[in-house]
C-alpha cells in the first residue's frame, strides 16, 4: 500500500511580484477589454475632479458676488454651473459602471482558465503526489484560494487603478490651487506610507499562514465526513472534536493575527486623513483671510483632499484582499508547478489485424486484436508485437521513500492467460506489485517487462489502457448506473455495457432499480449495497475487455451469497486473460495457477494450491488457519 499519509508542509512563499507577473499573464487576452477599463477609470477618476473644481467657482464667482448683490444674471450662471457639475458627475457615475462590468468579465473568463489549468495540470500529477496531500487541501485551493483571487480582480484591482488616477489628478489639481496646503498633504501621505509599509509586511505573511491552516481545517473535516461510520462505531467523536478544536485554533489564531494587522490599517488611515483635514481647513482658512488664497479655493481644496483621502483609504482597505489573495495564489500555482507525471513511453496500443501471411498491420476498428506498435528511431522500422499478457519482473526493488524498501528482489513470472494470486500479511507488498505494474510508480532497480516490453518505454495511457483494475474501495462517480460502467470504455455501447453487466452477474439487480440502466447514482452510489456497487466495479472492468486483469481484494467487501453470484462471472471474465488477484479468503485463490506468498516485501513460497499445502509452510498454515492474516 502507499507510504502513510502526511501533513501537508507549511508551503514557502514565492515573490509576490513573479505571482502578480503570472496572473498577468492570463489576462493578456483580454488586454482590448482592460484598456478599455482603464480609460473608463481615468474619465471617472477626471470626471470626480473636475466636479470638484466647480466649486470654486460657484463660491468665488457666484455665491460670494449674489451675497453682496444679487442679479438674475448671477442666478443663472448659478443654475448653469451647477447643471455643468451634475453632468460631468453623471459621465462618471457611467464610466464606472462600464468599468465594473468589463472587469467582471476580465476575472470571470480568467477564474476559469486558471480553473481549467489547475484541474488539467492536477490531472497529470502522479498517483504520489494524492498519496502525500489532503484531498480537503487540495480541494481549498479550488475554493478558498479561487475565492480570493476572484475578489482580487473584480474589484480590487478596479479600486486600485481608480485610487491610483484619482491621487494623480487630486494632487496635481491641488498643487495647481495651491502649494503651501499641498506641503501638508506631502506630510501626510509620507505617514501613510509608513503606516501601509509596517502593517503590510506583517499581515502579508500571517496570511499565507492563515491560507495554510485553513486547507488544513479542510482536509481535516473532509476526512471527519467521509469516515462519519467510522468515527460513530468506535465512539471518536468527542477526540475528533478535540482533534478539530486543536486545529480550528490554530486557523483562529493565524487569522486573527492576520486580519489584526491588515484590519487596523483602516482606522489609524482615517484617522491621519482627519487630522489633515482639519489641519488644511484652519491653515486655509488663516491664508483666505491674508488674501493669500480665495475661500473658493479653500473650499475647493478641502474637498480634493476628502477626494485624496478617500482613495488612499480605499488602497489601506484593500491590502487585506490583496495579500489574502497573493497567498491563494501563491497556494494555486504551487500545485500548478508541481511536476506532472512523465511519460515518455514511445510504445503505443493499437487495433491490429492479421493478413493473409499472418503478419499484423494497424487498423482503426477494434477487431479483437491489441498490438504494441514499437517504432525503432536508428532506421524507422515499426514492429508489432500481440499484446498476450505475459508479465515479468526481474529482481524489483522498490520503496515509497528511499530510505524504506518496500519490495526486495521480486522476480515473478505471469504467463498468457495465467492467473495469478498474491498472499501475506498486510504490507507484505501484495498492492504494491500491482501499483507497479500499472506505474503508478516506476522502479529505481530491477525491471518489469509486459509482453518482452520494458513497462518504461510503454506510453503510460497505452499501458493502463490494456490493464483494468477492481479495487477494494469501489469508487462510483455521479451519473446513471450505465454511465459508471461505460467509464471502463467511453465507446461502449449500451448493448456492450449491458454485455459487462450480465458477464459480473450485475445485470439482474440493474434491471430491477427505479430506472434500470438510467438510474441516478449520487453520493459514491450511497443509494446501492456494497455488494452492488462491487458488481458495478467488476462490469466496469469487463467492458473494458483488457488482456490483464488486476483484482485488489475485489471481494473482501461482498457476502458470500454476492460473492457465489459473481464467482462464475469472475471466471469468464478472468478467462483468456492474464489475472493478478490479491485476496484474504483463500478459498477465493484455489483454482490459481500460481500462488506467491508475501512477507516482508520477499516471495518466500510460491505454488499451485497442492504444492504449497504439500510444504506445509506459510501458505498451509494461513489456509489451515493455523496462522492468521493481519
Amino acid at each position: 500500500m502507499p507510504g502513510p499519509r502526511r501533513n501537508q508542509p507549511m508551503e514557502k512563499p514565492k515573490n509576490p511580484f513573479s505571482t502578480v507577473k503570472r496572473l498577468a499573464g492570463y489576462m493578456t487576452e483580454h488586454i482590448p477589454f482592460i484598456l478599455l477599463v482603464l480609460v473608463a477609470i481615468v474619465f471617472s477618476a477626471l470626471a470626480n475632479v473636475i466636479g470638484t473644481s466647480f466649486l470654486r467657482s460657484v463660491i468665488d464667482d457666484y455665491l460670494g458676488p449674489m451675497t453682496q448683490n444679487y442679479t438674475p444674471e448671477l442666478m443663472a450662471g448659478f443654475i448653469g454651473t451647477l447643471f455643468k457639475m451634475g453632468a460631468v458627475y453623471l459621465v462618471g457615475a457611467c464610466c464606472t459602471y462600464l468599468s465594473a462590468r468589463l472587469m467582471l468579465m476580465v476575472s470571470t473568463h480568467t477564474l476559469y482558465k486558471i480553473r481549467v489549468d489547475m484541474f488539467t495540470h492536477m490531472e497529470a500529477l502522479p498517483i504520489r503526489y494524492f498519496d502525500t496531500h489532503t484531498h480537503g487541501d487540495l480541494m481549498s485551493r479550488y475554493t478558498n484560494d479561487i475565492d480570493t483571487l476572484r475578489e482580487l480582480l473584480s474589484n480590487s484591482m478596479t479600486t486600485l487603478m481608480s485610487s491610483a488616477v484619482t491621487i494623480v489628478s487630486v494632487l496635481t489639481m491641488m498643487i495647481y490651487y495651491s502649494w503651501h496646503l499641498t506641503l501638508l498633504l506631502v506630510l501626510l501621505l509620507a505617514a501613510m506610507l509608513v503606516v501601509v509599509r509596517f502593517f503590510g509586511s506583517r499581515s502579508g505573511r500571517l496570511f499565507r499562514r492563515q491560507q495554510a491552516a485553513l486547507g488544513t481545517v479542510n482536509g481535516f473535516i473532509e476526512e471527519m465526513m467521509d469516515g462519519t461510520k467510522v468515527v460513530k462505531v468506535f465512539c471518536h467523536e468527542d477526540k475528533a472534536v478535540q482533534d478539530f478544536e486543536e486545529l480550528n485554533d490554530q486557523l483562529c489564531d493565524a487569522a486573527t493575527k492576520a486580519n489584526t494587522y491588515a484590519n487596523s490599517m483602516m482606522p489609524i488611515m482615517a484617522n491621519l486623513s482627519n487630522i489633515h483635514y482639519a489641519i488644511t481647513a484652519v491653515v486655509g482658512s488663516l491664508l483666505a483671510i491674508m488674501n493669500v488664497i480665495s475661500l473658493g479655493t479653500v473650499v475647493a481644496f478641502l474637498q480634493y483632499v476628502r477626494n485624496f483621502s478617500q482613495p488612499v483609504s480605499q488602497i489601506s482597505q484593500q491590502v487585506n484582499s490583496i495579500l489574502n489573495a497573493l497567498a491563494g495564489a501563491e497556494r494555486v500555482f504551487n500545485l500548478m508547478d508541481e511536476t506532472p507525471e512523465v511519460n515518455d513511453g514511445y510504445v503505443t496500443l493499437v487495433n491490429a489485424k492479421r493478413g493473409p501471411d499472418g503478419e499484423l498491420t494497424e487498423c482503426a476498428e477494434r477487431t479483437g486484436i491489441w498490438a504494441w506498435k514499437h517504432p525503432h528511431q536508428a532506421d524507422g522500422k515499426v514492429d508489432y508485437t500481440e499484446v498476450q499478457g505475459a508479465v515479468e519482473f526481474d529482481n524489483v526493488v522498490f520503496g515509497y521513500v528511499p530510505e524504506k524498501v518496500v519490495l526486495q528482489g521480486i522476480s515473478l513470472y505471469a504467463k498468457p492467460g495465467q492467473k495469478i494470486a498474491f498472499v501475506g500479511s498486510t504490507g507484505a507488498g501484495k498492492t504494491t506489485i500491482t501499483n507497479l505494474i500499472n506505474r503508478f510508480y516506476d522502479v529505481p532497480d530491477g525491471k518489469i517487462r509486459y509482453d518482452g516490453i520494458n513497462i518504461n518505454k510503454i506510453n503510460k495511457n497505452d499501458l493502463r489502457r490494456s490493464l483494468s483494475m477492481v479495487l477494494q474501495d469501489t469508487h462510483l462517480f455521479t451519473g446513471t448506473v450505465a454511465d459508471n460502467i461505460r467509464y471502463g470504455r467511453l465507446d461502449a455501447t449500451d448493448t456492450d455495457i449491458r454485455n459487462a453487466a450480465k458477464l459480473a452477474n450485475a445485470d439482474f439487480f440493474i434491471s430491477h432499480l427505479p430506472q434500470g440502466y438510467n438510474t441516478m447514482l449520487y453520493n459514491d452510489g450511497a443509494n446501492l449495497s456494497q455488494g452492488q456497487r462491487q458488481l458495478i466495479a467488476i462490469a466496469r472492468a469487463a467492458v473494458a475487455d483488457p488482456p490483464v486483469l488486476i483484482l485488489d481484494e475485489a471481494t473482501s467487501s461482498i457476502d458470500t451469497r454476492t460473492e457465489s453470484l459473481i464467482e462464475k462471472g469472475m471466471d469468464s471474465l478472468m478467462q483468456g486473460r492474464t489475472t493478478f488477484v490479491i485476496a484474504h479468503r483463500l478459498s477465493t485463490v484455489r483454482n490459481s495457477d500460481m500462488i506467491i506468498v508475501l512477507e516482508h516485501g520477499k516471495i518466500i513460497e510460491r505454488g499451485n494450491h497442492e504444492t504449497l499445502i504439500a510444504q506445509k509452510g506459510r501458505y498451509y498454515q494461513l489456509y489451515t488457519g493455523m496462522f492468521e492474516l493481519s
